[in-house]
Parts: structure tokens; C-alpha cells; sequence
């Protein structure tokens, strides 16, 4: 195990470092994306100005306050809450994100599935697990709300945040094969057969 502390943009050798149950802190540009936000650039075809190559995003919509623009609130938001949601559901985005967008890391909760993990074996890739109920701890580590794009879908717009120290984050998928998700699931089964073993269940 190893902590990485990154300034995004990352390159290719950095992501491939990385190895499961490894630690990472970003400092710099860190992109919030979801749902919407996802299905308007990937299934509708629109365009976002922000250059992602080589960056992280995490999944979330937050809570945002408007607010008069000032060199500490550059686009008019401020951050109240920006919490992490489950990653699931974004599974087939995992791809395109990274082909098209060049998108190194995805930050989120509870893990992405098999076509996730051949996506960042292929493209250089990892998933860092944020623990559930830690919102008001993230929202610490973002300094501003920098920019925003696709703003007609807020909450789900495409956020430009300026974090630091930003973790420390797990790495709970890498680019190598490893999962977290998967030793856990065959460590899981193990037992689970053990004990109908043990009861005489077949």
C-alpha cells in the first residue's frame, strides 16, 4: 500500500501506479458530474468547453447557494454541500467518459462493475471509494466552485471545483484488475458455502 499525493492533470504512468487498497489526495481541478449531466453529453450529444483529459471527476449534484460573483465565487455558487452519490447506475459511462474525454479517475460510492474494469485496464483508469456519510467532510476540501458548464441541468451541471487536499481517497479499482468490489464478493461466497457446508445444505 502507498498514499499518492496528485496535482490534476494526471498522466498515463501516474494512473497506472496506482494499485488497490493504495491511498490518493488531489489538489487542483476536480470536475462533478452525474446522471444528467452524463446522458446529455453521451446519449444527446452535446458538448462540454472543459478540457477533462487527465482529470478526476466525482459523482455528485450538490447543494449550492447563488451568490454575488467575487474572486472567491468566481461563477456566483457557493458550495454548501457536496456529497458523493452511488456509482452504479453510471456504469455504462465509464467509457466514454474516458474515451472521449479523457477522464483518468472516477470518484464516487459503492463501486463499478466488469465493463468499468476492462475500460481502465485498456484506457489507464481507476475508481476511488469515498465512504457514505462523509458530505460535510468533502465539502471542506473544496476551495471554490471555479466554473460551470451544462448549467441548464443544475444540480446535475458540470461542475469545476478547486479542491485541496482532497482525500485521502481508496483505491478500490485499478488498472491492473484489481477490485476491492471483487475480493470481497468471492471472499463473501467463500464463506457462504462454507457455512451451508457446515449445515448440510447442497
Amino acid at each position: 500500500m502507498a498514499h499518492h499525493d496528485f496535482t490534476m492533470p494526471l498522466g498515463d504512468a501516474q494512473v497506472r501506479a496506482l494499485r488497490v487498497n493504495d491511498t490518493v489526495t488531489l489538489n487542483g481541478t476536480l470536475y462533478g458530474i452525474r446522471d444528467a449531466t452524463q446522458i446529455h453529453l453521451f446519449d444527446r450529444g452535446r458538448k462540454t468547453r472543459f478540457d477533462l483529459s487527465g482529470h478526476a471527476v466525482i459523482h455528485t449534484a450538490p447543494n449550492v447557494r447563488k451568490v454575488d460573483r467575487s474572486a472567491a465565487h468566481p461563477v456566483g455558487y457557493a458550495p454548501l454541500c457536496i456529497g458523493t452519490t452511488t456509482s452504479d447506475r453510471m456504469e455504462r459511462f465509464t467509457r466514454p467518459l474516458m474515451q472521449q474525454c479523457g477522464v483518468r479517475l472516477i470518484i464516487g460510492k459503492g463501486g463499478l462493475r466488469e465493463g468499468s474494469q476492462q475500460a481502465f485496464a485498456e484506457l489507464g483508469g481507476a475508481y476511488l471509494a469515498i465512504i457514505g456519510g462523509t458530505a460535510a467532510l468533502e465539502t471542506t476540501w473544496v476551495e471554490a466552485i471555479e466554473d460551470v458548464d451544462l448549467d441548464d441541468l443544475n444540480p446535475e451541471s458540470l461542475w469545476k471545483f478547486r479542491v485541496r487536499g482532497f482525500g485521502p481517497l481508496l483505491v478500490a479499482m485499478d488498472s491492473q484488475g484489481g477490485s476491492l468490489y471483487s475480493r470481497v464478493r468471492v471472499a463473501a461466497q467463500g464463506r457462504r458455502a462454507e457455512v451451508l457446508k457446515r449445515l448440510g445444505v447442497r
